[in-house]
């Protein structure tokens, strides 16, 4: 059974990839080709504050010098800070390939690797862009 945060964690990362997908088709870009993941970590609990501070730096970095990431949005759970959850947009599988080829990224991938105690990526797909978009224009 599916706990409250995982539902409302999947049902954002659904409004938001069709948000994302309904603004690509309008501006004529990469229509269908986005990449959208959630990254399922769990951190081994010692290394937590250390993991936090290099994910924060690592996805603002990717937000701000990186056109084809759209969204690297990192949480954890509430009850279970250890269980990181990050929400991944790419504009397309270029811009993922490109990503992964980051000093930044690289970086983070090094010095967190004896942090992790487990990873799992989930690729996901959109089941209704047309309603889902509706939330960003909630968002003020």
């Amino acid at each position: 059974m599916m706990n409250k945060f995982l539902k409302y964690f999947v049902f954002f990362l659904l409004i938001l990839n069709a948000s994302l997908i309904n603004a690509q088709e309008k501006s004529g870009t990469a229509s269908g080709t986005m990449l959208v993941r959630i990254s399922e970590i769990e951190i081994i609990p010692e290394h937590l504050e250390a993991y936090n501070t290099i994910l924060k730096e690592e996805a603002a970095a990717s937000m701000k010098v990186e056109p084809g990431v759209i969204a690297i949005f990192p949480m954890s759970e509430k009850d279970r800070p250890n269980q990181i959850r990050i929400v991944e947009i790419y504009a397309n599988r270029q811009a993922y390939l490109s990503h992964l080829e980051t000093p930044h990224f690289k970086y983070y991938k090094s010095s967190t690797l004896k942090m992790v105690k487990s990873l799992k990526l989930i690729d996901m797909n959109a089941m209704d862009r047309e309603t889902m978009s509706l939330i960003f224009t909630k968002m003020q």
